[in-house]
């Protein structure tokens, strides 16, 4: 049961980390004007991600 509940674990914590990454790719495929003409900060925008996905700040 021990086990079970680590695995589970293990797959949740894998999945977020591609949700992120997958994320980090799309931030990054932005161009500096795109990010200009939506008023936005790459740093800011990969801060809310991991937020967004881990719930937490850095």
């Amino acid at each position: 049961m021990i086990f079970a509940g680590i695995i589970a674990q293990f797959k949740d914590r894998l999945a977020k980390r591609a949700e992120f990454l997958r994320l980090i790719d799309d931030i990054n495929s932005l161009s500096n004007s795109d990010l200009i003409d939506m008023r936005a900060d790459r740093a800011e925008m990969i801060h809310h991600a991991y937020q967004e996905i881990y719930g937490r700040a850095p």
